[in-house]
């Protein structure tokens, strides 16, 4: 990936998505935080409210896996391998790249 055009758009792509999945990081923390035994809801509001929490949780850690590859992408993006496939090492799609920035795989190989 010679172009720096590409290179530039990548960036800001990557930027803006690192901002985006910043600001779900931590509204995610925000719904995941404990609930208190002494909270004036039902029972069933309360299995709602857990079951709400676990959901929440696991798309936090999805949220802070892709905020981590997001800052791979951006402090590897200068790198004579990135835009290569990390499995069969042949050349990610520029859209694919734009689309999914912190992907490490060809569509081929992410399958």
């Amino acid at each position: 990936m010679n172009d720096e055009k590409q290179k530039a758009e990548i960036q800001k792509v990557i930027l803006r998505e690192i901002e985006i999945t910043k600001k779900t990081v931590i509204e995610l923390k925000e719904l995941t935080s404990p609930i208190a035994p002494d909270c004036a809801i039902g029972r069933i509001s309360r299995m709602d409210a857990i079951n709400n929490k676990t959901i929440n949780e696991a798309a936090l850690r999805k949220a802070e896996i892709k905020l981590k590859g997001l800052e791979l992408a951006l402090q590897n993006r200068n790198d004579s391998d990135f835009g290569k496939c990390a499995r069969c090492k042949n050349e990610i799609p520029i859209g694919r790249i734009l689309l999914i920035p912190h992907s490490r795989f060809c569509v081929h190989c992410a399958s």
